[in-house]
């Protein structure tokens, strides 16, 4: 396998994205939900201000993200039906396939496309693979599928493809499958220290989980920092052309030890419970919203991310444009 660092240069936004030094709007990354089978956009309830979008509010809510200078949108798709293989994310016409083709008929390469690459939200057990005859998931089977996945979504138009199932092997499971495919600029994201966290409450609801359990046989243990540092390299090994660490602001120690290290952009995602404790505390009049939301992701660029998966992209965009 041969290094391809030109994959993190292919468009003005892939490089606006993954530029390593300030902190501009074309550093953010918004995260956004496509739900099947809905008239109207659905809010969230425990997320205030985030939505399960229909095709249409999917686009005019990243147009309106990207001009105020977004640098990236990550989708994730909300079935209307699970299985115990989570079918429809391989489905060419599955609803996130078809919503990141109208993302991309929509915005072409003004902004990075990010497709997110796992089966929690398919699946009608919730987890991010399959499962073995004794209910544990199976890493390599579930690699064969993240194979077919990652194809699918190139051909759907992701730029990028962000590998969340914390499987083993799985960066390089999709980069191989998107080379032989002829899919060489593709690039992968990888979701490398994501830790089993309480603080993702509220993306259960935003994705509709139907989990059994919990995923603590796969993602990271919440007390381990050195080993959010590991699974960084062998991902960087494997081929990844961004690393991330998940949650952000818990983890500041870790996402300063992968930046440092690390020989590719760093990402780091500012989850649905990091949100929403400062939307809630900021309703209630406790915290001044503006500067909370302003010094959480700075601090978030001061432990060293190239790339900032947040939220509040749109909004700190449109007030950066308006200074």
């Amino acid at each position: 396998m041969r290094p391809r660092p030109r994959r993190l240069r292919t468009t003005p936004a892939m490089r606006s994205m993954v530029q390593e030094t300030g902190y501009t709007a074309g550093n953010l990354v918004l995260p956004m939900f496509v739900r099947e089978g809905i008239a109207e956009p659905e809010p969230i309830a425990s997320m205030p201000g985030v939505y399960q979008h229909t095709l249409e509010s999917l686009v005019r809510e990243a147009r309106r993200a990207v001009d105020a200078g977004v640098g990236g949108i990550m989708l994730f798709g909300v079935p209307e039906k699970h299985d115990a293989t989570g079918s429809a994310g391989v489905d060419p016409n599955g609803i996130l396939n078809v919503g990141l083709r109208a993302l991309r008929d929509e915005l072409g390469d003004e902004a990075v496309i990010i497709a997110d690459l796992c089966l929690d939200e398919f699946t009608d057990h919730g987890h991010c693979g399959v499962l073995a005859a004794d209910g544990t998931v199976d890493n390599d089977a579930t690699l064969e599928i993240y194979r077919e996945m990652a194809v699918v979504q190139a051909k759907s138009g992701a730029h990028m493809l962000g590998l969340s199932g914390m499987m083993d092997g799985q960066v390089a499971a999709c980069r191989d499958a998107l080379d032989e495919a002829g899919y060489p600029n593709v690039s992968i994201l990888a979701y490398s220290a994501k830790y089993a966290s309480a603080y993702y409450g509220p993306f259960r609801e935003a994705v509709d989980s139907q989990l059994k359990g919990d995923r603590r046989t796969y993602q990271m243990d919440v007390a381990n920092r050195t080993e959010g540092l590991r699974e960084a390299l062998l991902d960087i090994e494997e081929g990844a052309d961004v690393v991330m660490v998940k949650p952000a602001g818990s983890y500041l120690d870790v996402l300063s030890d992968v930046a440092q290290t690390s020989t590719v952009p760093v990402a780091a995602y500012q989850v649905s419970g990091e949100y929403a404790m400062i939307e809630a505390a900021a309703e209630r009049g406790w915290l001044d919203r503006e500067r909370t939301i302003a010094e959480s992701v700075a601090a978030i660029a001061r432990a060293g991310a190239t790339i900032i998966c947040t939220y509040w992209a749109t909004e700190l965009a449109e007030r950066m444009k308006s200074v």
